[in-house]
C-alpha cells in the first residue's frame, strides 16, 4: 500500500490513529505554539497533545518517538496532507512518513481541504481551541499544563456518545505492537532491482541520473518490470511506492 488517499474506518483499538496540527497561535509572552494532537479513532483516546515551537519533522518525530514507547505502534496513521506528514514530491513523502513506513505503520491521508474526513479529530479540536487556548496560556509551560488538564478531563471525565456514554480512557488500550530498538531491515523479492538513494534523492538507472524524492534518501528501492514490459516501477519498502514508472 502506498501513502496516498486511502479511506480506513477503525473497527479494533489502535487499528487507526488520527494526528494533526491544525493551528497555531502565541502564548501571551509572545511565542508560538504549533500543538500536535494524536488521538485513536476507535476509542477517541487523546494520546497526546505537545505545544511545538513549529511544525518541523524533528520536533513532532520526537513525540512521535515518545508516544510509540508508551502506546506501542498502531497498524495506520491518517493525516492531512500538510507539513511535516506530506509533500509534493514521490507519493507526497516526507522522512517522517518514511520512518513510519519503516515501522510497518500505513499512512493514509485525506483528501484535499476535506477536513470532515478527520471528523471526530476536528470535534476534539475545537473543544481544545475553546476550553484550553481562550485565552492563551503566559508561556508554553502553562500553555502545556493546559493541554495536560484537557486531555485528563477529555480522556477520563468526559461521556462520549460515540463510545455509549463511555470515556475514552474506559476503552482504551496501549497496542501490542512494540516500538523495535532497531528499524526493520528492507527485504525486496530476488527478481527486482535495489538502487539505493543517494543524499541528493536520485537513483542511477540505465546510465540516467534520476531524482525520486528527498525524503527516501538513504533508503533502498526496489526496481520491478511491470506486467506490459513497458518499462521498470518503482517499489520502495521505504516508501511503499510501485507507482512511478521509470523507462
Amino acid at each position: 500500500m502506498h501513502p496516498g488517499v486511502v479511506p480506513i474506518h477503525a473497527t479494533h483499538l489502535n487499528d487507526l490513529w488520527t494526528a494533526d496540527f491544525k493551528w497555531h497561535f502565541k502564548t501571551r509572552d509572545g511565542v508560538y505554539c504549533y500543538p500536535l494532537t494524536i488521538a485513536d479513532q476507535h476509542t477517541r483516546y487523546l494520546i497526546d497533545i505537545q505545544g511545538l515551537l513549529s511544525t518541523k519533522a524533528v520536533g513532532a518525530r520526537r513525540v512521535f518517538e515518545r508516544v510509540f514507547r508508551e502506546y506501542g505502534l498502531p497498524t495506520a496513521i491518517r493525516t492531512d496532507n500538510g507539513v511535516p506528514v506530506a509533500y509534493t514530491g514521490l507519493h507526497g513523502l516526507t522522512q517522517l512518513s518514511v520512518w513510519w513506513l519503516r515501522l510497518g505503520i500505513t499512512h493514509p491521508r485525506i483528501h484535499q481541504a476535506s477536513p470532515q474526513e478527520n471528523g471526530a479529530h476536528e470535534r476534539m479540536h475545537r473543544a481544545l481551541k475553546a476550553e484550553a487556548t481562550r485565552p492563551p496560556k503566559g508561556n508554553l509551560s502553562a500553555q502545556q499544563r493546559a493541554f495536560g488538564a484537557f486531555q485528563q478531563e477529555y480522556n477520563h471525565e468526559r461521556p462520549h456518545a460515540a463510545l455509549a456514554g463511555d470515556t475514552p480512557a474506559s476503552r482504551y488500550t496501549p497496542s501490542k505492537r512494540e516500538y523495535p530498538a532497531r528499524l526493520p531491515p528492507l527485504e525486496y523479492p530476488g527478481h527486482f532491482l535495489v538502487k539505493r538513494v543517494t543524499n541528493a534523492g536520485t537513483i542511477r538507472f540505465q546510465d540516467r541520473l534520476l531524482f525520486l524524492a528527498n525524503a527516501p534518501k538513504q533508503h533502498h528501492v526496489g526496481l520491478e518490470r511491470p506486467p506490459t514490459g513497458s518499462g521498470r516501477s518503482i517499489s520502495a519498502r521505504s516508501c511503499s511506492a510501485r507507482s512511478t514508472n521509470v523507462r
